[in-house]
């Protein structure tokens, strides 16, 4: 992966540690932005019809990362909480409805569900500590549950749970599949048609080291005209661009989720960073992520007083291991590791490390002897 240092140009001295995050971009990103700017600046929007083009690119690329059937499963959105509430709001919910989902999620995971309580719909929270995690979701769903909704990984433990086996599961219960896919989407090879999941959204600015404000949203094509629509405007047209018509209808595709004009200026940055992980191939990111996890793992287990809260199993994790030391209060051990340039995390009961594909040794190995002094004292 040193092939592509020469990307990852980040300032002297800056151990980065928090792509579960915001990732730093690459520099054909910003390279990219740099020429969207200057052209608006010296054209403005005269050859607009090639940003729709490289908006289709993108489209097409988010389509292989995820392994959607076709790019019009796929659409642009502002972030994964829009996209949730997408299909929070857009189902015909009855009252008694319950919701499956776990007691690790993150807020954006949780809250758009119980905001369905004045409905009547009711949310199961399942405890993810056991064996079997799986095994205590599908458990879980009864005669009532219309979806399951479960991050593929979890942000604070870093628990990776089998996406197939609760999709199939899901599948044979008759359960909607939703999969908040923000913390492996870029990471770890994902397959949205494998996990037989119905709905899949994640940010572009973690994993897919991207921009904030520009995400991907996969709608099964079966679904799509069953989400009610609460966003209206030109560009989620069927016929979009053809100002004088008169009559309308939502486009079949998922731009019907895309109500006004796109954000190109995050689809630039966003289309160039993709490229980067086309280019090094998802199989050889996840397996170059799993060699820093490990290492950074054996190295912290030779720190006395490291207490790992995330999975030792490398099936069960993908790029997030999440620590405590004996003798520290976990705000002020955030902020010691801050001012030693450590960029991370404080996330449930410890310290959120979360190195990428490129992240170079050096970077480890320096967090790890400033972990060791902070134990010695």
């Amino acid at each position: 992966m040193y092939a592509y240092r020469n990307e990852f140009t980040q300032a002297s001295g800056l151990r980065y540690l928090n792509h579960a995050a915001v990732a730093p971009w690459p520099r054909r990103a910003a390279e990219a932005v740099a020429r969207f700017a200057e052209e608006n600046v010296s054209i403005g929007a005269r050859d607009y019809p090639n940003w729709l083009i490289l908006e289709n690119t993108l489209r097409d690329r988010l389509k292989r990362l995820l392994n959607a059937p076709s790019r019009d499963d796929i659409a642009l959105v502002k972030n994964t909480s829009e996209a949730l509430s997408f299909v929070a709001f857009g189902l015909d919910w009855k009252a008694g409805d319950q919701i499956v989902i776990s007691n690790e999620e993150f807020p954006s995971n949780r809250i758009v569900w119980e905001a369905l309580k004045p409905l009547g719909v009711e949310v199961k929270q399942v405890d993810l500590s056991g064996d079997d995690p799986e095994g205590a979701l599908l458990a879980a769903c009864g005669p009532r549950t219309r979806l399951m909704s479960i991050s593929a990984v979890q942000y604070a433990s870093g628990l990776r749970l089998e996406l197939e086996r609760l999709g199939h599961g899901c599948q044979q219960r008759g359960v909607l599949f939703c999969v908040d896919a923000i913390q492996q989407l870029g990471a770890l090879p994902f397959d949205a048609q494998a996990c037989a999941c119905a709905f899949a959204m994640a940010d572009g600015h973690k994993w897919m080291l991207g921009p904030e404000g520009l995400g991907v949203f996969y709608c099964r094509s079966d679904l799509r005209e069953q989400l009610k629509l609460h966003e209206y405007g030109w560009h989620m047209l069927e016929h979009a661009g053809d100002y004088d018509r008169s009559d309308w209808r939502p486009a079949r595709s998922a731009k019907r989720f895309e109500c006004g004009s796109p954000n190109l200026l995050g689809a630039v940055a966003l289309e160039a960073s993709l490229s980067l992980l086309e280019e090094v191939g998802m199989s050889a990111v996840g397996q170059a992520l799993n060699e820093r996890i490990h290492w950074l793992q054996n190295g912290l287990d030779r720190i006395t007083g490291v207490t790992l809260h995330s999975p030792r199993n490398p099936a069960r994790r993908a790029g997030i291991l999440t620590f405590s030391l004996d003798g520290w209060d976990q705000r002020a051990l955030f902020e010691k590791l801050k001012n030693e340039q450590i960029v991370c995390a404080q996330r449930g009961p410890g310290i959120r490390f979360s190195p990428h594909f490129y992240t170079e040794g050096h970077v480890i190995e320096e967090a790890l002897t400033v972990l060791t002094q902070l134990a010695s004292r």
